[in-house]
């Protein structure tokens, strides 16, 4: 996941901005995400489970992922993808993220047109239905978790 956005504010050097955008690369958060999906980050947003969340990787910090926050447990948030095919880079590999690793919640995705497809009017018409999404919360993969 690459980052952009959260710099540092005007009025306060300590500060950063409120949101950002991240862009997602690999699969592990199909079908709600996709590669290449920009993503709008609020930082410092406040967090519940089912929201899906940016976070530095607890074992290699300089590297940002996005995933869903399940649950918390003592140590921080249990945080899982949500295409459970793919490869586990994820609380089942690394254990909780702590609190403080956890960088801002995802409010909206923006896909643009996948290259080489057709331009034609219907789609684009049905891109630009579908281009600019909010991500929203799933409050039941908490409840889905605790029933395996």
């Amino acid at each position: 996941m690459t980052e952009r956005g959260g710099e540092r504010g005007e009025g306060d050097p300590g500060r950063k901005a409120p949101f950002g955008v991240a862009e997602v690369t690999g699969p592990s958060m199909v079908p709600t995400l996709h590669h290449g999906d920009q993503l709008l980050v609020h930082y410092g947003a406040p967090l519940r489970a089912g929201d899906v969340a940016v976070l530095r990787h607890p074992l290699q910090q300089d590297l940002l992922i996005v995933k869903r926050l399940v649950e918390r447990r003592d140590g921080g948030w249990w945080v899982l993808g949500d295409n459970r095919a793919a490869e586990a880079v994820d609380s089942r590999a690394f254990g909780p993220v702590p609190e403080d690793l956890v960088l801002g919640r995802v409010r909206a995705r923006y896909r643009g047109i996948r290259p080489g497809r057709q331009r034609s009017v219907g789609v684009v018409l049905s891109w630009l239905v579908s281009a600019v999404r909010p991500v929203l919360a799933d409050r039941s993969v908490s409840r889905r978790l605790r029933a395996r």
